[in-house]
């Protein structure tokens, strides 16, 4: 096979949750595990971090990923959903995997693709297994798909575990309340194994030292461990200084990933960095300083609020859920335009309303679908428009979307494509 057909082979033949939602989840970890033991469980052999969170998990990861590298180790690094190619989802120092593993292996594991019949995202962690054992890496970055503890990424056994904070997303498989949601990416937690916290609620923190008790695992949370001492928070750039309450060593951050919330993530990433150190990992500060200002270049990482397009600036972002929403609104707010668009595009299980209400009404409007069953289709978004005044325009394709945005915009306009995943992956200009 090919490897455009090798991909419409995984997709046809395998549940994928972007496909077909909740169903294509398995509830128990029997296929994964039987998975990897059929393949000489290659997750033993190399070194991992597990990172869990509703959202900033991608973004810490990559960070991660990125000061190992600088150190000098050879790093695997697994996220998910990818944006453009399948390919993305394993990288090795910032390369993605090329299309002939891709082939072989699937090639390679069709017999037991027929016979245990995994979904499509567990057959993703087996290859990222797989590949990184062959590559014989120092070290991977392992980044929850979903939940954490009935998460397929749930059978390694990592150096440290990292959870960057807990939200509503995904309540009618998480559950419905920030405890209960907190519940299952605590599941990441391991015995004897750190644990590091970026965020919490009231309402969550118990739940983490309850389970980091029971797993004997020591547990550190950000805010008791470190201290941000100033912000330099500019449209395209974010410094800041932070220091170690124990020691009052002081970090001065210029980040490569632009946005207040970055604050969070990376405050967890070095305080994840210092506990590899206690364990031997030689990684210097200038390793961390370093990596967190090129984490773009090192790890080749897109949809972080980055830019496509200068004059007008054109600026796309992943982030999916109100959480997320309620932190990128704050930037979208602080540019000065003449006139702001924003092309949005939503999936069915999302509060799409509660999402709309951080965006500004004096600005103009273009909704869209885009190939998953999840999206909302033109006559739902016609009645989303009409419930919310917005009196937007309806497109089926981002790309022509953005487009009508661009040939109808002034050099001075500010144009934001975002609101799913899955549209922003959509957009050719990645």
């Amino acid at each position: 096979m090919t490897y455009a057909e090798t991909i419409e082979f995984l997709y046809s033949k395998l549940p994928a949750f972007q496909k077909i939602g909740s169903k294509a989840l398995k509830p128990k970890m029997t296929n994964i595990i039987e998975l990897c033991e059929r393949l000489d469980n290659p997750q033993k052999s190399f070194k991992t971090i597990h990172v869990a969170g509703t959202n900033g998990k991608g973004s810490s990861s990559h960070l991660l990923a990125s000061v190992l590298q600088q150190s000098g180790y050879k790093v695997g690094l697994y996220t998910s959903p990818h944006l453009r190619d399948f390919r993305e989802r394993f990288k090795i120092n910032g390369l993605d995997v090329s299309e002939s593993y891709v082939i072989d292996f699937v090639e390679k594991i069709k017999p037991l693709l027929e016979e245990i019949k995994p979904s499509f995202f567990e057959m993703t962690v087996a290859l990222a297994f797989s590949y990184f054992a062959v590559e014989k890496v120092d070290i991977a970055v392992i980044e929850v798909g979903l939940g954490g503890r009935y998460d397929s990424t749930n059978v390694i056994l990592p150096e440290v575990c990292l959870i960057t904070n807990i939200g509503f997303d995904h309540q009618d498989i998480l559950g419905d309340t920030l405890a209960k949601i907190a519940f299952e990416k605590a599941g990441i937690i391991k015995e004897n194994t750190p644990v590091i916290i970026s965020e919490y609620h009231p309402e969550t923190k118990d739940v983490f030292i309850k389970e980091a008790e029971l797993k004997n695992a020591n547990i550190q949370f950000v805010s008791q461990e470190l201290s941000v001492q100033s912000i330099d928070m500019q449209p395209d750039s974010l410094k800041f200084s932070l220091s170690l309450n124990s020691t009052k060593e002081v970090f001065n951050i210029d980040s490569g990933l632009i946005g207040e919330y970055q604050i969070h993530n990376i405050q967890g990433v070095i305080l994840t960095v210092l506990e590899l150190q206690k364990q031997g990992w030689e990684i210097t500060k200038n390793d961390i300083l370093v990596g967190v200002k090129c984490v773009i270049q090192n790890t080749n990482l897109k949809g972080r609020w980055q830019s496509l397009n200068s004059k007008p600036l054109v600026i796309c972002d992943t982030g999916h859920n109100e959480h997320a929403i309620a932190i990128t609104s704050k930037r979208i707010l602080a540019q000065n335009a003449r006139e702001k668009v924003f092309i949005l595009g939503f999936v069915k299980d999302k509060d799409s309303k509660a999402i709309l209400s951080y965006f500004p009404r004096n600005a103009k409007y273009i909704l869209c679908t885009f190939d998953s069953f999840r999206s909302l289709n033109v006559s739902e978004l016609e009645t989303l428009s009409q419930e919310n005044n917005l009196n937007a325009a309806i497109f089926e394709d981002v790309n022509e979307a953005l487009e009508s945005a661009l040939k109808n915009a002034s050099a001075e306009d500010f144009i934001f494509i975002g609101g799913s995943t899955y549209l922003v992956a959509e957009l050719k200009k990645l």
